[in-house]
């Protein structure tokens, strides 16, 4: 099987002062390509330490893989040091093609371009020059004795659209049938758990295969198969999927990797209904995560953060003889926001989240991740009470979740 290795070139990078989004898209592409990706490696600028990188990854790997070093500056090495690891003649020579590329574009840009910016069309000799269309710095590929060392540009905007029209091509050709993967998103099970009720068919899984992977309050499940073409992955895939789905049932709210909110607004979609929410401890989160999906006006009607209790009287109709009783974090306050909020702003449905997200607030008798998300609808209405873990932002995002998965289930349901 080919197999490469991926390198991120950058001492911003090991400063933590940038995100490296550029490994992540060439792994998910490798993937796409059918090539097996086993190491990753972030260097600094240093011509010692990279090459012993590229070296290592070059013993063990058919291609690899190197992002960031290309610009004009002299600590920009990448280039130089792979020339060095393959024993390339280290008399680079101008690509013509790119030059005059760069030159009209520092005159497109009524720039100034000073002479070390030729240092980045300057290639070994017999390098397959890779076109940069969104900046200076081309990229290239390097070959000897069967092994592929790939340079590209460390911007993601310049590395993203150079790796998808000249680096997928030529990986395609280099890589043995494809992988198909297919996500499954799970609320309300752990991956712990989501895990032990697969266990045989992990146990005795072989092609495709199943990983599941926790994130913030949820789990996924990928099952990936290795295949010729998309439709072999998808007749390899379906039956595993077919029998998890049986195994997890309605704990499981999407099959294609499509999250909760946008789940959520096609049903809202499909069944004409509409929504408001009412919202306290998430502060407008709950809006916000249904607002993200493209033509949520068509369903979201309003939403109102009503933090104080004054707000909660004046804007909801939440009962002030409610407050002292049961205090604002309790079911009943859930419960009259959301038919308060349902009422005024003449929806189908009404989310209401009342909690402690901490620091600070809680007590022996409300602790802090104490969360009442209320639901209400025609005919009736629901409250869950949740004891969430995390920080604020954490038990936040869990309260959004919960609401949402609430809604989800209902209109499953009824429909």
């Amino acid at each position: 099987m080919i197999t490469a290795e991926i390198i991120s070139v950058g001492t911003e990078l090991l400063m933590g002062q940038i995100l490296d989004t550029n490994a992540q898209y060439i792994s998910q592409r490798l993937t796409e390509a059918g090539i097996n990706l086993y190491f990753r490696a972030t260097v600094g600028d240093n011509h010692d330490r990279l090459f012993h990188a590229i070296q290592t990854a070059a013993s063990r790997a058919d291609i690899v893989i190197l992002t960031g070093g290309l610009g004009p500056t002299e600590d920009d090495l990448t280039k130089e040091t792979a020339a060095d690891v393959l024993g390339l003649d280290p008399d680079f020579v101008p690509d013509e093609e790119s030059l005059e590329r760069m030159l009209a574009r520092f005159a497109q840009n009524r720039r100034i371009m000073t002479e070390n910016n030729r240092k980045q069309v300057m290639f070994p000799k017999g390098a397959i020059i890779l076109p940069n269309e969104n900046g200076t710095a081309p990229g290239c590929i390097l070959e000897k004795d069967g092994k592929a060392i790939i340079l590209l540009p460390g911007p993601p905007r310049e590395m993203r659209p150079m790796f998808d029209a000249s680096v997928m091509p030529y990986l395609r050709k280099r890589g043995e049938g494809i992988f198909c993967s297919r996500v499954l998103r799970v609320y309300g099970l752990g991956e712990s758990a989501v895990e032990d009720k697969l266990r045989p068919l992990i146990d005795t899984q072989t092609n495709p295969t199943i990983a599941t992977y926790a994130l913030t309050g949820e789990t996924t499940i990928r099952v990936t198969a290795r295949c010729q073409n998309k439709e072999e992955g998808s007749r390899l895939l379906e039956p595993t999927i077919q029998a998890i789905e049986e195994l997890l049932g309605h704990v499981i709210y999407s099959s294609d990797g499509m999250p909760l909110e946008q789940v959520c607004a096609n049903l809202l979609l499909q069944s004409k209904k509409t929504i408001a929410v009412a919202e306290s401890c998430t502060g407008g989160l709950l809006a916000s995560t249904l607002i993200s999906v493209p033509g949520s006006s068509a369903f979201l009607m309003e939403g109102c953060v009503t933090y104080s209790n004054a707000a909660k009287m004046r804007r909801l109709g939440v009962q002030a003889d409610t407050l002292a009783t049961y205090g604002a974090v309790s079911k009943e306050t859930a419960l009259e926001m959301a038919r308060g909020m349902r009422k005024s702003a003449g929806v189908d449905f009404a989310l209401a989240t009342t909690g402690i997200a901490g620091p600070d607030g809680g007590t022996a008798q409300k602790p802090i991740g104490l969360v009442y998300v209320g639901l209400a609808y025609a005919g009736g209405e629901t409250v869950h009470e949740m004891h969430f873990v995390g920080d604020r932002n954490r038990i936040r995002e869990l309260a959004v979740l919960e609401g949402l998965d609430m809604l989800r289930r209902h209109i499953q349901e009824i429909e």
